[in-house]
């Protein structure tokens, strides 16, 4: 979902931030997602940069709005829909994998608008 948004944002005009830690379903490793998307929006002539902090961590939250700022400004719409995958059924799945979810799906949701937030309410 988050490529087919920032796409059909920047195609609008919108300056786009791709943020993607990465990593495969067992959770290891880094993706080239980001850059990949960025690079589609520029050839596209849109604007967009890739952003690689995890979410799930309050400084990798506040880092990615920091990032924003830096580039573009300001803060005028957010989507949060950083996702983790673990293929396992509810029962295989260990309760670290779970409380890892959990911090991705939950919480950093959670940082992303907390970071946001206050410079959004300035914007108006």
């Amino acid at each position: 979902m988050g490529r087919s948004y920032a796409l059909h944002l920047a195609a609008r005009g919108a300056r786009v931030v791709v943020n993607d830690k990465g990593g495969t379903v067992e959770g290891t490793g880094a993706s080239e997602a980001p850059e990949s998307v960025v690079n589609e929006i520029l050839r596209d002539g849109g604007q967009g940069t890739a952003n690689f902090d995890d979410v799930s961590q309050r400084e990798g939250a506040s880092n990615l709005v920091k990032q924003t700022l830096d580039e573009f400004g300001k803060v005028d719409t957010l989507i949060c829909n950083a996702g983790i995958l673990r293929d396992k059924s509810f029962l295989k799945m260990s309760l670290d994998d779970f409380e890892l979810v959990l911090r991705v799906h939950l919480l950093g949701t959670v940082y992303v608008i907390k970071s946001a937030f206050p410079v959004m309410k300035e914007n108006k």
